[in-house]
């Protein structure tokens, strides 16, 4: 008879020598448990703060110096409900301090219909209230002032004239009530022209910097920290989709100028003249120029344009697939700058007061000449 063998013994024992071989030699990957984890192991990087970049650090920069000088705007706005009871609203935007007086820059729809202003810094969350020196309908840019009672940063305006697509471009506001926000961007293209509400809004820079409701009225700068535009409006009304537009921040001198002169320098009203910018190869094919210009298609009646002489189209031409009204003056200058684009008129215009003149090189029966447009005090939209 065989004997049953036990196995019993063997698998205690092998048990007892696993246990004693894995006492002995723990794995390195345990013995980290009990250290701190070697910046050499291949799974791990150590987060280096002073590895930022140089685009990096300018960004820090710019902010730290123009959020301070960056204010929300709130205006209190009083409704009737529908027992025609009055009851206060409030609507918020921003708005930046232009000078060591208080003065600050906003849109002029921030502060539109309110009776009652209050600003808010951003650096200390001082509150002031504050009054409207001027407003601009027409560029929807508004001047208002507090009285502080310590000394306040303020901002550098830039200039506006010079700008060019894919340049670098920061916005600082206060969007959905999110004070003091960054976004970055580049400028996406200059010279737009967007219809607000019931006007047109001409010369507009666009840029995909982010730009929500709450920004209107802040800062767009430049790589310098500059202001170069006052954040206005956005395609569409969701919120941001990576298309913003902002006043050109020239447009504020005027407005400027109107306050420091208590009203006696009027920005300029518009000539009265319709125009169609044509490139270089239509004014070719139309044997008017071998350069761009304004092709004047009508002139109002009673304006500063009729009243100089200028003339309006009579007549259509097709070119290729564009009809294009002729017989009108082609304008080729605009106080000795030459037209290389369609902003070089706006931006000369934004720049003028009433009774300045501007005088224009036009293009009429084949020869150049000069015409010069004495301009008129804007009667409406810019009040103290």
């Amino acid at each position: 008879m065989r004997h049953r063998i036990s196995w019993r013994p063997f698998w205690l024992a092998a048990l007892m020598a696993g246990a004693f071989v894995l006492w002995t030699t723990t794995p390195s990957w345990l013995e980290r448990d009990a250290g701190p984890i070697s910046q050499a192991d291949p799974f791990w990087t150590e987060a280096q703060s002073n590895g930022l970049t140089a685009d990096e650090l300018s960004n820090i920069d710019i902010y730290s110096r123009a959020s301070t000088a960056t204010v929300n705007v709130t205006s209190t706005v009083l409704m009737r409900n529908w027992f025609f009871e009055v009851y206060p609203t409030s609507e918020s935007g921003s708005g930046f301090l232009i000078d060591a007086e208080g003065r600050i820059l906003t849109n002029y729809h921030v502060i539109k219909g309110g009776s009652k202003l209050r600003v808010t810094l951003l650096n200390d969350e001082a509150s002031y209230e504050a009054e409207v020196l001027a407003a601009d309908e027409a560029n929807d840019l508004a001047l208002i002032q507090i009285k502080p009672d310590k000394e306040v940063p303020f901002l550098t305006l830039g200039d506006s004239e010079n700008l060019k697509v894919g340049q670098k471009v920061l916005a600082i506001g206060n969007p959905f009530g999110l004070e003091g926000t960054l976004t970055t961007g580049v400028i996406s293209s200059v010279g737009r022209t967007i219809r607000d509400e019931d006007s047109l809004l001409e010369d507009m820079i666009q840029t995909d910097a982010a730009i929500n409701p709450g920004n209107s009225g802040g800062p767009l700068l430049d790589s310098a920290g500059n202001v170069i535009g006052v954040n206005t409006a956005i395609y569409g009304r969701s919120g941001n989709i990576g298309i913003g537009f902002a006043m050109p921040v020239s447009r504020a001198k005027p407005l400027l100028e109107y306050v420091l002169s208590e009203g006696s320098s009027r920005p300029a009203e518009p000539m009265g003249l319709q125009s169609l910018y044509l490139p270089a190869r239509l004014t070719n094919a139309l044997e008017l120029a071998e350069q761009p210009g304004f092709l004047i298609v009508e002139v109002s009646q009673d304006s500063a344009a009729a009243e100089s002489g200028l003339r309006g189209a009579d007549r259509e031409v097709v070119v290729g697939n564009y009809r294009v009204p002729v017989g009108g003056d082609l304008i080729v200058a605009v106080d000795d700058r030459r037209v290389t684009h369609q902003r070089v008129m706006s931006q000369a215009l934004s720049l003028k007061a009433g009774g300045d003149p501007i005088k224009l090189t036009i293009v009429r029966d084949g020869r150049e000449m000069d015409v010069t447009v004495k301009l008129r005090a804007r009667s409406r939209g810019i009040r103290l």
